[in-house]
This record gives C-alpha cells, sequence and structure tokens, in this order.
C-alpha cells in the first residue's frame, strides 16, 4: 500500500524512483506482496513444508520458495576438519567436545521434541555461514559453512559444533537475532528456578521430582562435572538464563562465545538491538513474567550497561489493551561483576529472606516482606537483604523488578522486532491469558497491573519509542529508542470448527494463534508473524501489512511442528533471505502421521532468495 506521500513529492526524477527518498517527517515506501498460500486441507499439504512461491515487488514479480539447508542427523564435512572428518548436525557435546548420550546410550541428537531454532547469516570476510543455536535442555550451537551461487540458492558445505565452555556451557536456546556488527545473539530460555533449592524438605522432595529434574539439572551437571545434588543445584543453576553471544573470528570457523551476564537472569525468549547498537530490549517467556531494556554502555558492547523493567499502566482494557509504559531502573553492572558472584557460588539465601506468607489465597505477607507473583516460583514472601541489590538484580531479575515495583504479569512473551519506518517496536504474546487475564489466579500476590480479557489466540504488540525518556525516579535514560507506550495490533480469534474438515483448529486459520518470532522488512511496510500454536493443525508464517493490515499466509509447516527463526536478512551478496527452520515436525501433534523415523528430523532453510531489499 503505497504511503500518502508520494514517490514524486520527494523531488526526485522518475528514473530515480526506485532509490527511495530521505524519511524525516514522512515515509516514501515501496509495495510488497507474497502469493498467499492455502490452509493445508490435504494430507499431501499437512506432510509438507509450504511457503509463497512468487513475491511481487514494487509492481515486479519474483520467484522464491523454500529451500532446505540442513536438517538435524545430517552428517556433512567438518568445517576446520581434516579432509575425512565429519559432524553430526545437531549432536549435542560436553565440555571436551565428546557427544552426550540418552539414557539407551545413544547419541543425543537435538531434534525430535525440540530441535534448531534461530539460525543467524553470518559473513565473515568473503565467506558465509550459518549460525544455528539448538533448544534443548542442555543447548548448543553450530557453524556452517555456506555457499552461495550466482542466482543467491545456498548450499550448507560444512558444519562444526560451538564451543561453549568458558561459559559453562548453554541451556534451552530459544529465538535470536543477527547483530548489527555481524554476530549471532542468541538466548537461554526457561531458567532454572533458584527459590526452590531452600535446604527444606518440601524442596528437596521437588529436586527429587524425575519429571523436571532428569531432563535439565542432571544435564547441567553432567556437562561442567558438578556432582548433582540439591546443595550444588542451589548455586549451578545461576550458570543459566542468560544471553549469549557468538562472533566467528575466522574462515575455518574458529568463534568466540560470551555470555552477557550485564543484561540479567531470566527466561530469555530474545534479545533486539536497536539502530543505536546499544539499547536492546529483552522479551522473557512464560508466566507471569517482565519485559526488560538494557542500556549499554558502548555501541556494540553488551558487556556492560543498565538495566531497566517495564511498568505497565493500564489506559484500556479493549481488545488486547493498551497501557502507557514507564521505566523502573534495576542499576548497572558488567559482565565481570555477576560472573564473579556466580563463581562465588551464590545462593538465593544469600540474596533473599524468605517466609511462608500469611494468607496464601489472599497473597500477604509477613511485615517488612514483599509479596510477589513470578514465573515458576509462584507466591513469594521475600525481603532482600542489605548489600545485594546489584547481584539480586542480574542473578534473579525478575523477582528483583518485582521488588522494585515493575510489572511481572506478562504471560508468553516471544518474539521481538523494529520498524525504523514508525519508529515502533513489535512485540508478540502468544496468549493474553492468566497473569495477563483480570483476575485468574496467578494474579494472586503482588499487584494487578494488566487487566485484560483472556484470548487464547494471543496477540502481536506495538511500542511507540522516543528519546528524552525518564525512569520512574526521574533520571533520564540514556536512549532515544524508549517504549512510552503498549497497544494491541493484531490479535487471533477463537473460533468453533466442530464438524467441519477444519475441526482440530480452535483458533481463526485466517487468523495469527500464538504468534512467536517476529521480523520486519524496512520500506515495504510488511511484519513477519511465526506461530508456535496448538490452535492451528499445521502451524504457519505471516506477512501483515501494517497499513493496510492484511494478513496473507505465506508458509506453512508439518503436523506437530512449530516454525522458528522468520529473520530478514536484507543483502546478503546482492539477495535478500527470510530464514525460517521447522521444529520438531510431528513432535507436538499427529505422531501416528509420521511415516518414518527421518520425517520427524528438524529443518533449517530460508524463503527466498529476493533481490536486495536494503
Amino acid at each position: 500500500m503505497m504511503h500518502a506521500l508520494s514517490k514524486a513529492a520527494c523531488g526526485l526524477p522518475v528514473l530515480m524512483l526506485s532509490l527511495g527518498c530521505s524519511q524525516s517527517n514522512s515515509a516514501d515506501f515501496g509495495t510488497l506482496e507474497f502469493s498467499e498460500l492455502s490452509v493445508p486441507t490435504t494430507q499431501e499439504e499437512k506432510r509438507a513444508i509450504r511457503a509463497s512461491d512468487s513475491v511481487t515487488i514494487d509492481g515486479v514479480a519474483y520467484a522464491i520458495g523454500y529451500r532446505d539447508l540442513v536438517r538435524t542427523n545430517e552428517t556433512l564435512a567438518e568445517l576446520g576438519g581434516r579432509g575425512n572428518d565429519t559432524q553430526v548436525f545437531g549432536l549435542l557435546k560436553d565440555k571436551n567436545g565428546d557427544a552426550l548420550l540418552q539414557e539407551d546410550g545413544s547419541p543425543w541428537v537435538c531434534t525430535n521434541g525440540s530441535g534448531p531454532d534461530h539460525t543467524s547469516l553470518l559473513r565473515y570476510g568473503t565467506d558465509l555461514f550459518a549460525v544455528t543455536q539448538l533448544e534443548c535442555s542442555l543447548g548448543g550451537a553450530y557453524i556452517t559453512k555456506l555457499e552461495q551461487d550466482g542466482l543467491g540458492a545456498l548450499k550448507a558445505l560444512s558444519t562444526t559444533s560451538v564451543d561453549f565452555s568458558d561459559v559453562y556451557g548453554t541451556y534451552v536456546n530459544c529465538a535470536g537475532m543477527t547483530t548489527p556488527w555481524n554476530s549471532h545473539l542468541g538466548s537461554e530460555e526457561y531458567e532454572p528456578p533458584m527459590a526452590i533449592f531452600d535446604a527444606d524438605a518440601e524442596n528437596q522432595a521437588w529436586f527429587d521430582d524425575p519429571t523436571w529434574h532428569d531432563a535439565h539439572m542432571q544435564a547441567i551437571a553432567d556437562y561442567n562435572k558438578i556432582e548433582n545434588t540439591a546443595e550444588n543445584a542451589a548455586y549451578f543453576g545461576y550458570m543459566f538464563g542468560w544471553i549469549p553471544e557468538i562472533k566467528i573470528i575466522s574462515a575455518n570457523g574458529r568463534h568466540r562465545v560470551m555470555k552477557h551476564f550485564a543484561m540479567g537472569r531470566f527466561a530469555h525468549e530474545l534479545a533486539y538491538v536497536m539502530p543505536d547498537e546499544r539499547t536492546v530490549y529483552l522479551s522473557d517467556d512464560g508466566t507471569n513474567v517482565g519485559l526488560f531494556l538494557f542500556v549499554a554502555d558502548r555501541a556494540r558492547v553488551l558487556s556492560s550497561g543498565t538495566l531497566y523493567a517495564a511498568h505497565w499502566v493500564q489506559t484500556s482494557a479493549d481488545g488486547s489493551g493498551r497501557a502507557d509504559i514507564e521505566w523502573i531502573n534495576l542499576g548497572h553492572a558488567t559482565n565481570d561483576e555477576v560472573r564473579a558472584a556466580i563463581e562465588a557460588k551464590t545462593t538465593f539465601a544469600d540474596m533473599f529472606d524468605r517466609v511462608e506468607p500469611l494468607d496464601a489465597e489472599a497473597g500477604t505477607c509477613p511485615d517488612g516482606y514483599t509479596s510477589t507473583n513470578t514465573y515458576d516460583e509462584g507466591l513469594l514472601c521475600t525481603r532482600l537483604k542489605s548489600g545485594m541489590d546489584k547481584i539480586a538484580s542480574r542473578l534473579e531479575t525478575r523477582l528483583y523488578a518485582a521488588h522494585k515495583g515493575a510489572t511481572t504479569e506478562f504471560r508468553k512473551e516471544e518474539g521481538l522486532t523494529y520498524n525504523p519506518d514508525d519508529k515502533v517496536l513489535y512485540v508478540a504474546m502468544s496468549e493474553v491469558a492468566k497473569g495477563m487475564e483480570d483476575g485468574a489466579s496467578q494474579d494472586v500476590g503482588g499487584p494487578n497491573h494488566i487487566r485484560l480479557p483472556k484470548n487464547k489466540c494471543g496477540a502481536v504488540y506495538g511500542m511507540n519509542l522516543a528519546g528524552g525518556v525518564s525512569d520512574t525516579e526521574g533520571h533520564a535514560i540514556d536512549s532515544q529508542y524508549v517504549a512510552r507506550n503498549m497497544w494491541g495490533m493484531v490479535a487471533g480469534q477463537s473460533k468453533d470448527y466442530s464438524g467441519t474438515e477444519l475441526s482440530e483448529n480452535s483458533c481463526d486459520v485466517d487468523g495469527i494463534a500464538s504468534p512467536d518470532n517476529l521480523t520486519y522488512l524496512p520500506k515495504y511496510r510488511t511484519l513477519v508473524i511465526g506461530e508456535d500454536t496448538s490452535a492451528h493443525q499445521n502451524d504457519y508464517v505471516w506477512s501483515y501489512n501494517v497499513d493496510s493490515r492484511r494478513l496473507t499466509r505465506i508458509a506453512t509447516t508439518p503436523y506437530g511442528a512449530e516454525t522458528t527463526s522468520p529473520f530478514w536478512h536484507a543483502d546478503i551478496n546482492g539477495h535478500g533471505y527470510l530464514t525460517l527452520v521447522t521444529q520438531h515436525p510431528y513432535g507436538e501433534s499427529d505422531a501416528d502421521q509420521a511415516q518414518s523415523a527421518d520425517d520427524k528430523e528438524s529443518h533449517v532453510g530460508y524463503i527466498g532468495p529476493f533481490p536486495p531489499l536494503d
């Protein structure tokens, strides 16, 4: 949809129209439209990865499509190896680089049930690489060298696993982004909840529960060669729940890994860097979670800075709601300061006193203790110990933020992306429920900031950004990209398909369901929305025109698969790419529809190639 300001109004001659014009008060945009996919109804459609076969850009049609790069359990040459050396893509490894084994003694490949997630396309000199992180309980990542032909098609040549041994290993690596400085910025989701490791009989029993413990804490202990006891678990969970960054430093795949402890510890879905290369938004995935803002001391260096937490000040409950956003300062810290606290074996009990509620149903606490309700730990009555502000703000970021008055009621906060055309940040909520729903049980304890009607199909919110904003204490926030408000932009809608061929769907198939990862195509008014849902039998990827508000279905994935990693790369050697990972086919539903074990392998690929759109 063409903006009201025409290209001719920019004062450019007709032959220069494709170059666009300066965006000062108004913007001059191009047009982009994908060919639309139907709802999968046949067995063939429900078993396939499907994508738009064409895109029309400024009136010119281009052929595109989905292409695989690599699949889990695929064997490739070892990047930087010795000729005959090979690597199994997705194989998880310990700190010595040896294969981790499953209970039956077989190699542990991160695939069915979880699998690869965000994939960055990175350049090193004239070489091109994909960095793919793995969303298993003990995570990992692979660097894959790519070949790009003259038409823009990409091919995987060789791969190598990323060495996380300097940062304690890694854990449930979820969404991510390719930074403006050509590195992979990842995430560690679902951080181990440390309040439960108080040394009492009830929590020892929880620790011994194999349904969570065996899959997570045992893997962490094995990787770090730490004995798996409740006493040790009281501190080693603080090694996880951070933002890792991977930088490629040679053409043979050598790399450097760091964890950005200064950015806080919670269930990181995604860290998204703004154009100033120092302001970063951080989403928190789960029930009763927060939304965070980090301002680094220096551009491109995320090892030190000031962290803020959002306070939702509701102004409307209509639709998906609307609020003003205030920012609560959680203080300044450096990676080194926080890492020192981890290595000193800091525990929850070192930072907080904890007592039982006076009335659990009412969520009240004894005098001197703060009532909070945060993800995993639920209702807590805690008191911060003297002198522990800095360490608590990073090791127990969400709880500390709740103590300071921030909102910890968001529900499954997922992808983030930025629209520079309008200076708007987008954030996906896979459902508007639980802490966000007015009167839900998750509102017991702490304030009830968010008071919205339930929408199990979820929504994408917009946030207008500006400079000159102060925190709640009146101190200026040193960024031109501070969110001032939050408003529902596009939402899914429940729909009853009983008795029809679409009976496996409970959200409208012509709208979003459980929105997850997001990306934006600047100058073309196009927001891309991926799904992670059980409310559509097959998950979809959508394009959404922010002017016309039209949704177009541009990809669908097989039974039981999640769509992850849609991320826009505008120009890599003269071609554009929309990365797409199909995670755990037949892994969340319809397992009986798989015709072979190979059907269940995850796919890392892309939609394209596009012409360059930068």
